[in-house]
C-alpha cells in the first residue's frame, strides 16, 4: 500500500530536489534520443537513402535496451560530472521509467514516449532502504538528510518501508511511502446486504436503499475564482518572476479542487461500505462519455476515479465489489422486469404493469443490484439467499434470469 504524507524541505533541500529532477529529466531525454535514433536508422529503404538526411548507425549496433543504458551510466558520470550529484539508484529509476513507457508503447498500445520539457519531471523514486527512513517526525533520505514530515497516520508495525517517491505538486512536496507486509489477503466473497449504486450528473449517486447524494460540482464552485486567476496569468510575461508566481496560484487552485474531489470520493466509498456488504456499480467507459456534450460535467464529477476508489475501499474493508452491464438500467422495472421507456426529463419511475413507483435513479440502482445478485448466483457462489432475508424493495418475487425473461415475454404479449 502507499501512504502519502506532506513533507517540508528547507530551501537547500528544495533546490537539491529541483536540481535532481532536472538531471533525471536530461538522462530520460538522452535515453529516449538514443532509442529514436536507433529506430530512425532502420527506417530507410534497403536500396536508397533519403534526400534530406539519413541516420548513419551501424547495422550491427545493438538496441539501446534498459541494461545497456544502465551499464553506460558509470562512464557517462565521468564525462558529465553533473550526473554524480544525483543518488545512483534515483538516476537509474529515470532510465527504468523510460523503458516502462517503451514497453507500454510496444505491448499495450500506448503512444510513443515523449521528451520531457523543463518542469515536467516532478517526482523522484528512492527504491531501496536498509532501515526505516521515517525517524520520529522526520524522513531521512540519501544526500538530503532529515526532512520534516506530517505523519498524520502512523505506519503499521507489521509493515516494512520498501520505496519512497518524492512528488512536487503545485509547489507542495509529498512523500509517497510504499509499505509492504508479506501476508495473504483473500479476495472478499459475496455475503450480507447488497447495494446497487447508480451515478449521475443531477444526483451524484443513488443507492438501491433510497439514499440520494447531491452532486457537489467541485469545479463549478471554484470556476469564477479560477477564471480570474487564469485571466491574470494570461497578462503576465512568460518566464518572468510574476508569471511563475501566478502560475503557482492557478496550479494550487487546481490542486485544491483535486484534493476536495478525492476526499469526497473516499468519504462516499466508506459510507457505502458502512451500509452494505456487497456493492455493485455499472461497467461503463467514462472516458468515452467525457467526450460528449456534457464532458466538462462528467470530468468534474470524476466517476471513473470514484469507481476505482470504491473498489479499493471495498477490498480494504472486506466488502464484495462487482460491476454489471449498464445496458437498459434506466428503462427496466426493478420489480417485474418490464420495459418502461421515459424521457430524460421524467425523474420518476412508474411501471404500468405492476404499478411500482419510485425515483428514477433509485429504480436504476435497484436494477443494478438485481443484476449483481443474478451475476453472483450464476457464478455459483454460496450463501446468496441471505441477501433476500431483509425483504428488499424492488427485488420482485424471484431473481432467476429465466423467470425474469418469461415475465418480460408475457408483458410484451399482453401489451401487443
Amino acid at each position: 500500500m502507499n501512504y502519502r504524507y506532506r513533507i517540508y524541505p528547507n530551501i537547500t533541500q528544495e533546490q537539491l530536489l529541483f536540481e535532481w529532477m532536472d538531471v533525471c529529466r536530461v538522462a530520460y531525454n538522452y535515453g529516449l534520443r538514443e532509442i529514436k535514433d536507433w529506430c530512425n536508422g532502420r527506417s530507410c529503404l534497403v536500396d536508397r537513402c533519403s534526400i534530406s538526411h539519413e541516420y548513419i548507425i551501424a547495422a550491427d549496433a545493438p538496441f539501446p535496451s534498459e541494461v545497456n543504458q544502465l551499464n553506460a551510466l558509470p562512464k557517462a558520470k565521468k564525462v558529465f560530472p553533473r550526473l554524480s550529484e544525483v543518488p545512483s539508484q534515483v538516476l537509474q529509476q529515470s532510465i527504468k521509467q523510460l523503458h516502462r513507457a517503451w514497453e507500454g508503447f510496444q505491448k499495450i498500445g500506448h503512444g510513443f514516449p515523449r521528451f520531457k520539457k523543463f518542469g515536467q519531471f516532478k517526482s523522484l523514486l528512492f527504491p531501496q532502504f536498509q532501515e526505516n527512513p521515517v525517524v520520529g517526525l522526520n524522513i531521512k533520505l540519501p544526500k538530503l538528510g532529515l526532512i520534516p514530515i506530517n505523519l498524520h497516520r502512523p505506519i503499521p508495525s507489521s509493515f516494512v518501508v520498501k520505496q519512497v517517491r518524492i512528488i512536487n505538486k503545485a509547489d507542495v512536496w509529498y512523500a509517497s511511502i510504499n509499505i509492504q507486509c508479506d501476508v495473504s489477503v483473500p479476495e472478499p466473497m459475496p455475503h450480507g446486504h447488497p447495494i446497487g449504486v447508480d451515478v449521475g450528473l443531477e444526483k451524484f449517486l443513488a443507492t438501491s436503499d433510497g439514499v440520494l447524494v447531491k452532486s457537489p460540482k467541485f469545479l463549478k464552485v471554484m470556476q469564477s475564482k479560477l477564471k480570474l486567476l487564469q485571466r491574470r496569468l494570461s497578462r503576465k510575461k512568460k518566464r518572468s518572476q510574476n508569471y511563475e508566481k501566478q502560475r503557482i496560484k492557478v496550479a494550487r487552485l487546481h490542486h485544491t479542487i483535486d484534493n476536495t474531489r478525492k476526499d469526497f470520493h473516499f468519504k462516499q466509498a466508506h459510507a457505502l461500505c458502512d451500509t452494505g456488504d456487497m456493492v455493485f456499480m455499472e461497467d461503463l467507459d467514462y472516458r468515452t462519455l467525457a467526450k460528449g456534450m456534457l464532458g466538462k460535467q462528467m470530468l468534474d464529477a470524476g466517476f471513473g476515479q470514484f469507481r476505482t476508489i470504491t473498489k479499493y475501499v471495498c477490498w480494504k474493508r472486506g466488502k464484495f465489489f462487482g460491476e454489471v452491464s449498464a445496458r437498459g438500467t434506466s428503462i427496466e422495472c426493478p420489480e417485474c422486469g418490464a420495459e418502461v421507456r421515459k424521457d430524460l426529463s421524467v425523474r420518476v419511475h412508474h411501471c404500468h404493469s405492476c404499478n411500482y413507483t419510485t425515483d428514477r435513479d433509485v429504480a436504476s440502482s435497484q436494477v443494478i443490484r438485481n443484476r449483481g445478485i443474478e451475476l453472483i448466483s450464476t457464478a455459483g457462489h454460496v450463501g446468496i439467499q441471505n441477501a433476500y432475508a431483509d425483504g428488499l424493495p424492488g427485488t420482485g418475487e424471484t431473481q432467476s434470469r429465466s423467470k425474469s425473461k418469461t415475465r418480460k415475454g408475457a408483458t410484451r404479449k399482453s401489451q401487443k
